[in-house]
């Protein structure tokens, strides 16, 4: 097998149980078959000889013994000179000029083959065609630009072309992709022949060789598929026939057009900025010689098709890609007011963005879909780094096909899914019909090819287009626009709000001393002297006093956070327990809770770190059961590369509808510990965190009580 031949579709190839060996096919040079059609003759001149010429030549011109002879001999030297012009010009078939060899009138088609200059003689009709199709093809192009889609103009082109020629069946038939199967999607036959619209085909259909002829060639005409090959000579497989008008056909390809009762065909290439888009195929019951003007004029249709066909398309592309935009723009909206969303609380709206069956998004960890069960693809897939997407249509499961766009850090992205493509029309023939079979089989017929082809796509979903591609792409930029945009406005309203804050904390913390101070100096000075009332108020404003200059320092300790540089290094955890303990140990053993520690080391600001530590094990002792407890201190990953501290707890726990509401700063869950300390706590240690390019959250410990994470990511990452 060949590269160009996937295995799974060699393995379809040999479930249709045919002798049919596909590389013969692939390895077929069907541009150096060494023979032409036999209506026509060729000459083949190299510096002004004839060296290679049809067995047929001197029947078709009635001249011989031209092997060797210069050129002249049968054609004058102005005549010589305008067929090496129009060669020249590179027009490749459309390089035609009539002529006439004594009595004979023909019609020449001219072009380079390496150091050759390849003449193709055809027969010239009785009558001029030109007047008679000018008419009729001007008529049809008018048609053609009414057309208002893709499918439209197919189905004008093949209802004109059909007319133009006579054909018994003409058909539009276009590719997925440059490489990949096709579908009938405009059709034209007789009332008393099998429809083949909608009909799947095979990418091996039209081997890779083939597909390289069409995109140089816009037409091909076989005028009859029994005739005898006229044979080149001498060395005619040396002769590079690819521009050939009258190139002889691959056996292959004539077995197929015996197998369904077909005598003679036409294919007219479109293409698509060089590269081949689709095919009108036509098909004769009877064989049919086309002249040079039909043929130019079927030619040019296919040109003016290309060219709408292009238009149309860019049409519709962009206004798919429009419409994205639109909904890109209102999910950024929505973004935009809810920057802690990141998609991952409602994913709805994603799916309009790009045509799919499910969307999932993964964020922190966590899953969310629009579709039940789709949540185990998001391990399935490879998400690539920021700025790229990654797409399959063949993964294993209920949705073979996934596009991946990345966000954020950690492994979050959104994820496209769509279902294994259907087929809703397979074959439409009577089986009852008989089909007369070459030597290789049904596999050689439009009903075995479409066996091939529902055998190739099993477990794939349709391929992603340029299209999803690029909006993909587009989402993600957008994306991080705007949380770059969200993230430079926070920055520059956390460097406000710090400084504030610290000077707020700091301007307050005099005043206060004052009135605590006043309110202290009253009560010595008045020992004894007042009602109990009185005292009591004064005791309440010297307790009121101490409370708010603890609030005030834990205001300036959270504003420091954000302004003090961070100093790394590889802390044992042992050590900044130690130095914890030394301030958190006396509150631990008041309410009789033990310290378990499992060793290891992390990366982040010592003093920060010692931070962290004491706040968690003061709340730790601040909410334990009576009785006392145990917390155990200990390092693990969390995601790739990204260490995480946690504080595990077997106290009365949070609430967890509560839990992010503690990592508020001053915000309480326990009323009753609103006298013990400052509330501040879990907010330091998430603000510790960030300056780490961390997180950090509580969750339930095991068994009951509190377990609070706080990550440290990598230095690289920050």
């Amino acid at each position: 097998m060949t590269d160009w031949l996937p295995e799974r579709v060699a393995a379809a190839e040999r479930e249709s149980g045919t002798s049919f060996d596909l590389t013969a096919c692939v390895r077929e040079p069907i541009h150096r078959l060494g023979g032409v059609q036999s209506y026509g003759a060729l000459l083949a001149v190299e510096n002004d000889r004839v060296t290679v010429l049809s067995e047929n030549a001197a029947a078709v011109l009635g001249v011989g013994g031209l092997t060797g002879t210069p050129i002249e001999q049968l054609i004058g030297p102005q005549q010589r000179d305008l067929l090496w012009s129009l060669a020249d010009t590179d027009a490749g078939q459309t390089a035609m000029m009539p002529l006439e060899l004594g009595p004979r009138r023909f019609d020449v088609t001219v072009h380079r083959s390496g150091a050759h200059v390849v003449l193709e003689f055809e027969p010239a009709p009785d009558t001029p065609e030109f007047g008679n199709l000018y008419a009729p093809v001007r008529h049809a192009l008018t048609r053609l630009q009414r057309a208002g889609t893709v499918v439209e103009a197919c189905r004008a082109a093949v209802r004109e072309i059909r007319e133009l020629t006579g054909y018994d069946r003409v058909v539009a038939y276009r590719f997925e992709e440059a490489d990949g199967p096709g579908e009938v999607i405009a059709e034209e036959v007789a009332a008393d022949w099998e429809p083949w619209l909608g009909l799947w085909f095979p990418a091996t259909d039209i081997p890779p060789q083939a597909r390289r002829l069409y995109e140089r060639n816009w037409i091909r005409v076989i005028a009859d598929v029994d005739d005898a090959t006229a044979r080149l000579h001498p060395g005619g497989e040396q002769l590079d026939l690819s521009l050939s008008v009258l190139r002889t056909v691959s056996p292959f390809h004539l077995e197929y057009l015996r197998n369904i009762g077909v005598a003679s065909s036409m294919s007219v290439s479109l293409l698509d900025d060089g590269r081949l888009w689709g095919l009108i195929a036509c098909h004769g019951r009877e064989p049919k010689v086309l002249s040079p003007q039909t043929r130019a004029a079927c030619e040019f249709f296919g040109v003016a098709l290309s060219l709408h066909l292009a238009a149309l398309r860019e049409r519709d592309e962009s206004a798919a890609r429009e419409r994205s935009r639109t909904v890109i723009a209102r999910l950024l909206e929505r973004y935009s007011r809810d920057l802690a969303m990141r998609w991952s609380s409602d994913p709805a709206g994603l799916e309009q963005v790009i045509d799919c069956d499910a969307v999932l998004v993964r964020s922190d960890g966590a899953v969310v879909s629009t579709s039940p069960g789709t949540q185990a693809v998001a391990d399935s897939v490879t998400v690539p780094p920021l700025g790229e997407v990654w797409h399959s249509d063949q993964l294993p499961g209920e949705f073979p096909g996934a596009l991946v766009l990345p966000f954020g850090s950690g492994g979050d992205c959104i994820v496209w899914l769509r279902r294994e493509r259907t087929v809703a029309r397979r074959w439409a023939a009577d089986p009852r019909t008989p089909v007369v079979l070459g030597p290789h089989g049904e596999r050689l017929t439009p009903r075995g090819s479409t066996a091939v082809f529902l055998a190739s796509v099993r477990g794939r979903s349709m391929p992603w287009t340029t299209t999803d591609l690029v909006m993909a792409v587009e989402l993600g930029r957008a994306v991080m626009s705007v949380a770059v945009a969200h993230a430079r406005q926070l920055a520059e309203a956390n460097v406000d709000l710090d400084a504030f804050a610290h000077a707020a904390a700091h301007d307050l913390k005099e005043p206060l001393r004052g009135i605590a101070n006043t309110s202290t100096f009253i009560v010595e000075d008045t020992a004894g002297q007042l009602d109990e009332v009185t005292t009591r108020r004064l005791e309440s404003i010297q307790r009121l006093a101490t409370r708010m200059d603890g609030l005030l320092n834990a205001l300036l300790s959270y504003a420091r956070l954000g302004r003090a540089a961070l100093n790394r290094a590889s802390v044992p955890v042992s050590e900044a327990l130690a130095r914890a303990l030394d301030v958190a140990g006396p509150r631990l053993a008041e309410a009789g809770v033990r310290v378990d520690l499992v060793e290891a080391t992390i990366d982040a600001d010592p003093l920060l770190l010692d931070q962290v530590l004491v706040n968690l094990l003061v709340n730790a002792a601040k909410y334990a059961r009576p009785g006392g407890g145990a917390v155990q201190v200990g390092v693990g990953e969390f995601g790739v590369g990204v260490e995480a501290l946690y504080v595990r707890d077997d106290g009365i726990g949070m609430p967890s509808h509560l839990r992010e509401q503690a990592f508020q700063l001053f915000r309480r869950l326990h009323p009753e510990a609103a006298r013990d300390g400052s509330g501040a706590g879990l907010a330091i240690v998430r603000r510790i965190a960030e300056r780490h390019g961390g997180q950090a959250w509580a969750e339930e410990s095991p068994g009951g009580g509190t377990t609070v994470r706080v990550t440290f990511s990598p230095r690289d990452r920050q």
